[in-house]
């Protein structure tokens, strides 16, 4: 069974940083792109990042682009979220998220995606 342990939300002010953590277990690490969602009160889930655990070749949303680095330890089947220049409208619940890799890697379509964490609550005060 799929499962990833999320970790590394907090409550920060605009400007801070966060490093967000996934690891996931249950599932061949290596062969799937592990990305990173979020999810605003009243909003749609909106992806953020995510990195190919075999290529390392990475996406990034427009409002990610520039302020978040995304990437993997495949040693330890974790994937991080660098957050920096944080916004009020980062805030949001941050969830990971594993696709089988067949040459693809975005976060364009959350129903790419087949495994899903509980999420990690990230807020950004102004």
């Amino acid at each position: 069974e799929a499962q990833f342990v999320e970790s590394g939300g907090a409550s920060v002010q605009a400007g801070g940083s966060l490093t967000l953590s996934c690891a996931a277990s249950g599932f061949t690490f290596d062969d799937y792109v592990i990305g990173w969602f979020r999810q605003a009160p009243g909003k749609e889930r909106e992806g953020v990042s995510c990195v190919s655990a075999k290529t390392g070749r990475t996406y990034y949303a427009r409002t990610a682009k520039d302020r978040f680095t995304i990437s993997k330890d495949n040693a330890k089947n974790t994937v991080y979220l660098q957050m920096n220049s944080l916004k009020p409208e980062d805030t949001a619940v941050y969830y990971c998220a594993a696709m089988l890799y067949l040459g693809i890697v975005t976060t364009s379509d959350p129903d790419f995606y087949h495994y899903w964490g509980q999420g990690t609550q990230v807020t950004v005060s102004s």
